[in-house]
């Protein structure tokens, strides 16, 4: 029975070992049970919770433009480590990320309508959402602003990204 259970779970998409074995939970399989089979699977392949996250965070790095924030705590909330989660957030550098940013505001800046400073605080908190740390959306939004237009770039020219971020890091204090 329990065997059953995880390989339904599996059929869905990979899992890690703490989704399976919060499902044979659910299901009242008791906890010797579970680690017997959750034990058997890891020790053949079935279940491999680094492979799982490495997995995680490019598809959710490279399909939802996510940060290393977001993705780490997504990879909490499905049972992952933090050793774990570290070493496959680490494939993405600080690099990456703020490329990503880049990317994303200017996909959304092209539909994007409104004052200039109204736009730079609606992309500045889209990229907050996906995780991104205050400099990094800051520096972002200003560098794509300032490709748009001379009246947007103007803009940008005003934004003192180093102060902002300062600021906004202690608001999250």
């Amino acid at each position: 029975m329990a065997r059953e259970i995880c390989l339904r779970q599996l059929s869905v998409r990979p899992r890690t070992r703490a989704e399976l074995a919060a499902a044979l939970a659910r299901r009242g399989i008791s906890e010797e049970t579970a680690s017997e089979v959750l034990d058997r699977y890891d020790e053949v392949g079935i279940i491999d919770d680094a492979a799982f996250a490495r997995a995680w965070v490019t598809s959710r790095h490279a399909g939802r433009g996510l940060a290393r924030r977001a993705l780490a705590n997504e990879l909490r909330q499905r049972g992952v480590d933090g050793d774990t989660a570290s070493e496959a957030l680490g494939e993405l550098d600080e690099t990456t990320e703020a490329e990503t940013a880049l990317a994303l505001v200017r996909r959304k800046l092209r539909t994007a309508r409104g004052e200039p400073d109204a736009v730079f605080r609606r992309l500045v908190g889209m990229l907050a959402r996906k995780g991104y740390p205050p400099g990094v959306a800051i520096r972002a939004v200003k560098e794509a602003l300032a490709e748009q237009s001379a009246e947007a770039a103007e803009f940008a020219e005003q934004i003192d990204a180093d102060a902002l971020a300062d600021a906004e890091e202690e608001g999250l204090r």
